[in-house]
Formats: structure tokens, sequence, C-alpha cells
């Protein structure tokens, strides 16, 4: 990561994010959440943690009437510069600036592994959906990253600890009973894998190795063996990590 990655975090992430979003399967995914979520044209639809707003726009072309909400300003900023036209606000998760029963879609991706109790993010999307709504939730499993490396030792460290220093790293998994404690019903859970081969994941887990390093986990001496390892296999098209996307989705009664 460069010297302008740790000063503008926010802003490396919006450079992975478009990458990631790309890429043909995330494509899929997003289209397969599209379906999960039903919503006709007309529809009131929340996308929550939307981030530049990709999702918010490519709802908006369906003929929804789509709001992007996310805690971070200068995500909103992004978005709102990219897509004029749409509806975005600053927003928290826990405490949305929507009515009761205002929608009938609520849409989150990548969002509950950042609050230790997801379940008060759920609670408040019951109350803005109506009776009815739907509920779709998406996002990764953070301790079940599968990276490919000579140390495979190392590498379990380095993901498990990583996945640690998160409020809710298993979040993703917990999806369907989540749901289900929420008082939802109808609920369904998938599993989707990403497979990355190409550099554009190297910055991810060159991130984890450093977050891990600096939490005093691993040595510098680790990391920068790893951190090696897995560059040079980005340079020789040896790079592979796989990531269970978990996709869930349910029916307020």
């Amino acid at each position: 990561m460069t010297e302008e990655n740790v000063a503008n975090p926010t802003r490396h992430m919006i450079r992975l994010l478009d990458a990631f979003d790309a890429r043909p399967e995330a494509v899929r995914l997003r289209e397969r959440s599209y379906e999960l979520l039903a919503a006709e044209p007309g529809d009131r639809v929340a996308d929550v943690g939307c981030g530049t707003g990709l999702a918010v726009a490519e709802l908006v072309e369906r003929g929804v009437k789509a709001i992007g909400l996310d805690i971070d300003e200068t995500m909103i900023a992004e978005a709102r510069r990219r897509y004029p036209d749409a509806e975005f606000q600053v927003g928290d998760a826990l405490r949305l600036p929507l009515a009761d029963g205002e929608l009938t879609g609520y849409r989150a991706e990548r969002v509950l592994h950042g609050f230790a109790d997801a379940g008060v993010a759920l609670a408040e999307a019951r109350r803005v959906l109506a009776p009815g709504g739907r509920v779709v939730l998406l996002g990764q499993d953070w301790e079940v990253a599968i990276i490919d490396s000579d140390d495979p030792e190392l590498t379990r460290t380095i993901v498990h600890a990583r996945a640690d220093q998160l409020p809710n790293p298993r979040s993703a998994r917990r999806y369907r009973n989540l749901l289900l404690d929420a008082g939802f019903t109808d609920v369904t859970a998938e599993v989707h894998a990403g497979v990355l081969t190409d550099p554009v994941a190297l910055p991810l887990v060159i991130g984890m190795a450093r977050a891990v390093r600096a939490a005093g986990v691993i040595t510098a001496e680790q990391e920068a063996a790893w951190v090696g390892e897995q560059t040079r296999r980005a340079r020789t098209d040896r790079l592979f990590v796989a990531v269970p996307m978990f996709l869930a989705a349910a029916r307020r009664p």
C-alpha cells in the first residue's frame, strides 16, 4: 500500500470497490440481489451502505425509487458526483433517516460486519419496511477468505487475526438466523464464490498483512516474506484468492 492509500483510506477503498464491482461475478451477484429484492417500478427501496452508489443507479435504471445511504460523507459525495440524478443521503444503518414503513425494499451489502450487534441494524430495517417488504443482505464471512500460499499456517494466522479486528466478522454466516431473530419470514440463504486470480486482489491481501503486523500478531519479517510471496504470485499469474459471499433474503410480515 502506498503512502497515499494510508493517508486517504476512503479513496483507496473506492478504488478497490470499483475494481471488484466491475468483475463479472460481482455483476452477477448484484443482479441476483435485485432478483431477491423483487422491487417493481415505483417501489421505494433503500440501499444501506451504498458506497459510491452503483447499486442505487442500477435500481433506478429499473424504475425503482431508490435512495442510497452511507455513513461516510466522502462516499456519499462521490455517489452524488457519479450519479447526480439519483438520491443519496448520509445516514447511519442503526438510525436510518426514514419513516416507519416507508420502504418496500431494504438492501445492505458488506455492512453488518461493522456492527457488534447486527440485530440492532435489522430491527431498524424492519422498522422502515412496510408489511410485505423485502430485505436482502449480501456480504462475506471474513474468517473464510481462502488465499493460496507456500506458508498456509502463517496465512491462516493472518486471515483469522484480520477477521478478529472487525466488530462482527462472522455476521454473514449468521444472516439467516439474524433475520429469523429479527422477526422476518420466508428467509432464504445462498452462498456464491468469488475467485480472484489477477493483481486486483493484491492490495487486499497486502492490507490484511499490514493490519495484522501493526497489531503485533506477526513480525515485520513475517509480513515482508508473506507479502513478497503474494506479490511474486501476482506478477507470475499465480495469485489465488477465493471469497465465499453470502446472500440472504426475507420478508417483513
